[in-house]
């Protein structure tokens, strides 16, 4: 992660990491099943341009354990707009 990249796409100085808490509230998901499908409600997306890359993807499924695996082709468009940027 490059906190510099990531702090200058944001147009901010200072980022700090949210807590367990704060990502159920935001997300609907506990720390470590984030998915970026089927959020609590409508949230700021970002993705890496690494992303992308790989012809298929693994992301959180919203369950521990449980993994969606799917192109990343489908991942873009499902996603809508998602704000893509060189934050690794």
């Amino acid at each position: 992660m490059s906190w510099r990249n990531l702090r200058s796409h944001l147009g901010s100085s200072r980022i700090s990491m949210a807590t367990e808490e704060e990502v159920l509230a935001v997300t609907g998901y506990a720390v470590g099943t984030v998915s970026p499908l089927g959020l609590a409600r409508p949230i700021r997306i970002l993705a890496d341009t690494g992303i992308f890359v790989q012809d298929e993807i693994s992301l959180g499924s919203g369950l521990r354990g449980i993994a969606i695996i799917m192109k990343s082709g489908d991942l873009k468009r499902a996603l809508g707009e998602v704000e893509v940027g060189q934050f690794c």
